[in-house]
């Protein structure tokens, strides 16, 4: 059945630039324009709203606690079963969706619980957003990618369980991540904040090492996304090649370079620095941590700030997870408040860049024929508000209905 949807805008995000309406047949976008439409079987009129492609979150953590949630969190990794983290996912996956995210990239999970949550989706037992997910995120023994702080034998990690030191250990640590189904790579190239017993800044795995993960994820076709807060760990995981920079945090303007020379996009999660500051100024986050949050935050929106102007490619991510989820749209106003974007390429950042970068862009991304029906309407016109995005009236996933107020 072909059902046409009238907005007073639609933004293609592609040619044409502005449409009036948009016919859907099944799940696919077959035309999109202005004027006289084509017969439908049925007519939905969305007065007064913009209608935009559904949006896309690169930096994501559905499974599992979010920071500062229920009794004992710091040490849920070693209290919570991998269920939990899966069944926690459930409710994160459906409130991302109802937030307009019909796409993320989910950037690490515990015991495969992102893996199995991606799946019951794609079966359609459960709903929420399209997921690409990274299972094990891979990092050195003792790093942010680790866990620190208990006695041996308790919370000890493994290649394949992500923690991998040296050339063999790196590429066991990818190939058994591939093996259990990883549409991407994430490994941490330097410390963060949230992490114990490392400094946010500094640089974790060898040049060499970081050459050889990402030489071994691109033989496996998977893209690469490296967590990276501080200087020489961004730049050498650049020159490594990784497809995305996540946070970015110190910036200098080699770095910078390095972001055009190689065609990398910055991922640069400003919620996430919004949030471990409020974090470490109400007492939820503490002692080591509370310092790091509290230095990072504002080197994140600065160096954001700087990449912009120099032209960095950017896609949104937020790193939802460190906060409630469903709140993700915050950062695109963040994104214009802080890095001086524009409202159309903070929302090209949500949207058509998060598609390229997810190797998504014959998919999803823009309004277009052919493009599968992810939609999202807000009350106005969003080059006027940005923030009328964090109010979403209508979400569409592939040619279903999710909300419409």
């Amino acid at each position: 059945m072909k059902t046409l949807y009238r907005a007073s805008k639609v933004y293609t995000l592609s040619y044409p630039a502005v449409g009036e309406w948009i016919l859907i047949d099944d799940r696919h976008i077959e035309r999109v324009g202005t004027g006289a439409p084509p017969h439908a079987d049925r007519v939905v009129d969305l007065p007064g709203v913009s209608i935009i492609p559904g949006f896309i979150d690169a930096h994501v953590h559905l499974t599992g606690r979010t920071i500062g949630e229920g009794h004992d969190w710091e040490n849920a990794r070693v209290r919570d079963l991998p269920q939990e983290d899966a069944i926690r996912g459930v409710r994160n996956a459906l409130l991302t969706l109802e937030a307009g995210f019909t796409t993320v990239r989910n950037v690490g999970a515990r015991q495969l619980s992102d893996i199995a949550l991606r799946n019951a989706i794609r079966q359609g037992v459960v709903p929420g957003p399209r997921i690409l997910a990274a299972a094990h995120a891979i990092g050195i023994t003792g790093g942010h990618c680790d866990t620190n702080g208990y006695i041996p034998g308790l919370a000890d990690g493994t290649p394949e369980t992500g923690v991998a030191d040296g050339p063999a250990e790196i590429v066991k640590a990818v190939r058994t991540q591939v093996k259990r189904g990883a549409d991407v790579i994430k490994f941490c190239a330097t410390g963060g904040v949230l992490s114990e017993g490392d400094a946010a800044g500094v640089q974790q795995y060898s040049d060499e090492e970081m050459e050889i993960l990402v030489r071994e994820a691109h033989l496996t076709r998977r893209r690469v996304a490296a967590h990276a807060h501080g200087t020489e760990g961004i730049k050498a995981a650049l020159r490594a090649g990784v497809d995305s920079i996540e946070h970015g945090s110190i910036l200098d303007d080699e770095a910078i370079a390095l972001f055009k020379k190689k065609g990398a996009f910055l991922v640069p999660t400003l919620m996430a620095g919004e949030a471990v500051e409020e974090q470490a100024k109400s007492g939820v986050l503490k002692d080591e941590r509370a310092k790091k949050a509290l230095f990072i935050a504002p080197r994140m929106r600065e160096s954001f700030h700087r990449a912009v102007e120099a032209g960095v490619k950017v896609a949104l991510g937020t790193d939802s997870g460190v906060f409630p989820h469903g709140r993700n749209a915050h950062e695109f106003t963040l994104m214009v408040r802080y890095g001086g974007m524009k409202p159309m390429d903070a929302i090209l950042a949500g949207t058509r860049n998060g598609a390229t970068l997810l190797g998504l862009e014959k998919e999803v991304g823009t309004v277009e024929k052919g493009k599968v029906a992810d939609l999202v309407a807000v009350s106005g016109d969003p080059l006027a508000d940005i923030s009328a995005l964090e109010k979403p009236v209508f979400v569409m996933h592939e040619g279903k209905i999710l909300v419409s107020k």
